[in-house]
């Protein structure tokens, strides 16, 4: 019988999966940058703690996708994104209350108003369930992923050409720069 709770989790944990995290409600979190440089900044703390080895990644206004796996055999990939959002849930919800955010009461009334009612949420809720895990079962799929990423922001109208949208390891592939996040390039892609 198939499980509805199963059909997205990490099915083999040295491979890299095609990673989707999203703010509750779709809400424009990372529209402001002090948010998306929680985000970032808890990425590189993976990276460099958790042993989280990223291959591709973008931060859109409402959710984030990532190209990853977890060489740490001891912190599983799941691990990592379960404290990753634990830890970022938090100092989002710290750096809206203590800002001049224009949506400060909004914001709150709105994590509030989705963690009211769920047991294991203690005030705020910023993340939605789960982080929609595909792993990468061929090269093809990694690179139409890859592309999906980097595409995001052009898609929606924010630049014309990936490279241009800060938020993303675009310019680490195309122009063979080093973006905000350190990340393991394959050759070839």
């Amino acid at each position: 019988m198939y499980k509805m709770g199963f059909k997205y989790s990490v099915q083999d944990a040295g491979s890299i999966h095609f990673i989707t995290s999203t703010i509750v409600l779709w809400i424009d979190l990372f529209t402001k940058p002090p948010y998306a440089e929680i985000m970032i900044d808890s990425l590189k703390h993976c990276i460099h703690a958790k042993g989280l080895k990223v291959y591709g990644w973008c931060i859109m206004p409402s959710h984030i996708h990532i190209l990853a796996s977890a060489t740490n055999p001891t912190i599983s990939l799941s691990d990592i994104m379960r404290d990753c959002k634990k830890f970022t849930s938090k100092r989002f919800v710290e750096a809206i209350q203590s800002s001049n955010e224009s949506r400060k009461e909004w914001l709150l009334d709105k994590f509030a108003f989705v963690g009211r009612y769920n047991p294991k949420i203690k005030e705020y809720k910023v993340w939605q369930d789960g982080f929609h895990p595909e792993v990468c079962y061929s090269e093809d799929f990694f690179l139409q992923k890859l592309n999906y990423i980097h595409n995001n922001p052009v898609v929606t109208g924010f630049v014309k050409e990936p490279p241009h949208y800060v938020l993303s390891s675009a310019v680490d592939y195309w122009e063979n720069k080093q973006g905000l996040l350190p990340i393991t390039r394959i050759e070839g892609f």
